[in-house]
């Protein structure tokens, strides 16, 4: 691995870190666990009980990655984690399109200014199966490119 590509991961430990601590403290002190962390949504925390569980994952698989000294796998890793993820987003906004229940009014969404209605969680069904699919394709490439490096 090269210095550069070091340096990604122990800074992505070192942001991951702090969110932790970040995510426990407005779960634990101001009992805000579905509050939004919108700065976070790159690493897949969209409320800050995501940044305690996904901030210690990500730290995690920093530590193991940069002492297994191999980049491929740490990409892989996150491609695969985003396959995962937007699956399982994919499927929480097809259940918010067709239940009675309504967890996301429409008109507290990002989108709902394009999209006026209830048709707005369709398109985050849609975004989410975009990301599913250029995830898929990520992580079948990264895989071959690491299977080949044994």
């Amino acid at each position: 691995m090269e210095n550069w590509q070091k340096i990604v991961i122990f800074l992505y430990f070192f942001l991951n870190v702090i969110t932790v601590i970040r995510g426990y403290r407005e779960c634990k002190d101001r009992k805000n666990a579905f509050g939004e962390s919108p700065l976070l949504f790159f690493l897949g925390m969209f409320v800050w009980g995501d940044a305690v569980i996904f901030g210690l994952f990500w730290a995690s698989i920093s530590l193991v990655t940069f002492f297994l000294n191999d980049w491929i796998l740490f990409l892989l890793i996150i491609s695969l984690f985003w396959l995962v993820r937007s699956l399982g987003e994919t499927n929480y906004w097809i259940n918010q399109q067709f239940s009675t229940i309504v967890r996301n009014p429409p008109e507290k969404l990002r989108f709902y200014t394009f999209f006026k209605n209830d048709s707005v969680w369709f398109v985050y069904q849609i975004i989410w199966q975009c990301v599913t699919v250029v995830s898929a394709i990520f992580t079948i490439y990264l895989l071959d490119i690491w299977l080949k490096s044994f």
